[in-house]
């Protein structure tokens, strides 16, 4: 088969872990198939090259708007149309429903290729109180409204996300969610000392991850946790300070930026995960923890619902008291922890792994024919 991939942005080479779950899903899916993958913004300057067996063509877009933003959509419809002219395209799939899928759901009707494209983000929502979500801004909307109209099929990342499409669209929608590499996020020592109050977390810095909830949980728990913060982003000093006025800033490590290379060792040393989101359309973090057989406790959003009650435990958004509780429960109940561990490894293996997310989407693609 051959399949035509359009994102806003992908690695810019091998070690570049630009958007991680999608290099894994394209990497995968390039063992079996013709993959082509063109990228509209991200690396920022045009070029041709190939990541573990994929083909991209990175038309550099960056910051492109108004009139130069027409132009880019222009240059990705040539783009398309040339190498669809060279050897036809099977199937089109964008990810995000946004400007990568108004331009793939586009050139789909203009060449007569069947095309899919994934809800993957902030599609569907509007979050004035954190600045967050498509829906927000009236040309966002345009571009979805086209996307989820023109295109052949439509996938989300959870059950949470399915329950978030336009009535008139859900019949063309399906879970498809996206994989771990479950080779690479691997368990460590399952039965983790009972002493082990370490707590991961795993996220851009940024309001929607609502991380003031974090800290707030982390010093209303009734015992002491301790908390290991990955990520960067414009609320790292507004975090830190929050931090000290919470009292637990000697129980916060703010790690800063941490390499994806790097992550099944974050996540192997943590007696569980903590998410605490807003808004999320799947959640890959959690899914890499739970692979590495860490228990997660978070807010009911993306797929975390679906793994509970053996894999995770879900509170409200926004609630602190109820996630200090549920992380100081299942921090002082060991027996508990290395079960949930177990049992969120067994999750990842038997729904969430890169392998399945390919074979679904390939599935997918074959319907669309």
């Amino acid at each position: 088969m051959r399949v035509g991939l359009v994102m806003p942005g992908f690695s810019a080479g091998p070690d570049d872990w630009c958007i991680p779950a999608l290099r894994s899903f394209a990497a995968c899916l390039a063992r079996t198939d013709e993959v082509r993958l063109l990228t509209l913004r991200y690396p920022y300057r045009p070029s041709r090259y190939a990541v573990e067996g994929v083909e991209v063509t990175a038309l550099g877009g960056e910051l492109a708007r108004g009139q130069a933003s027409l132009r880019l959509w222009r240059q990705a419809l040539d783009v398309l149309a040339a190498e669809h002219r060279g050897r036809p395209f099977d199937v089109l799939h964008a990810f995000w429903a946004t400007e990568s899928g108004a331009v793939t759901a586009l050139a789909g009707r203009w060449l007569g290729i069947p095309t899919l494209v994934s809800l993957a983000g902030g599609e569907l929502v509007s979050m004035p109180s954190v600045g967050y979500g498509d829906a927000l801004h009236p040309a966002e909307r345009v571009k979805v409204n086209l996307a989820l109209r023109l295109a052949s099929g439509i996938t989300v990342g959870s059950r949470y996300m399915l329950s978030l499409v336009p009535r008139s669209v859900r019949p063309r929608a399906a879970r498809l969610p996206l994989g771990v590499d479950a080779r690479r996020f691997i368990p460590g020592d399952m039965q983790r000392p009972a002493a082990v109050t370490t707590v991961v977390h795993v996220a851009s810095l940024v309001p929607v991850k609502d991380q003031h909830t974090l800290l707030r949980a982390v010093a209303a728990a009734s015992q002491p946790v301790r908390l290991e913060v990955a990520g960067d982003g414009p609320l790292a000093a507004h975090l830190a300070h929050l931090a000290e006025e919470l009292g637990v800033r000697d129980r916060v490590c703010f790690r800063g930026p941490v390499a994806h290379d790097c992550l099944p060792a974050v996540y192997r040393r943590a007696a569980a995960f903590a998410l605490s989101s807003v808004h999320e359309a799947q959640a890959m973090a959690p899914l890499e923890a739970a692979a590495c057989g860490v228990p997660i406790v978070g807010t009911a959003v993306g797929v975390l619902p679906e793994l509970c009650p053996d894999a995770a435990l879900t509170v409200e958004r926004g609630d602190w008291h109820a996630l200090a509780r549920a992380l100081t429960g299942l921090l002082g109940d060991p027996e508990r922890r290395a079960s949930m561990g177990a049992a969120a490894r067994r999750r990842v293996e038997a729904d969430f792994t890169v392998e399945q997310c390919v074979d679904r989407f390939r599935a997918c693609y074959e319907h669309l024919r």
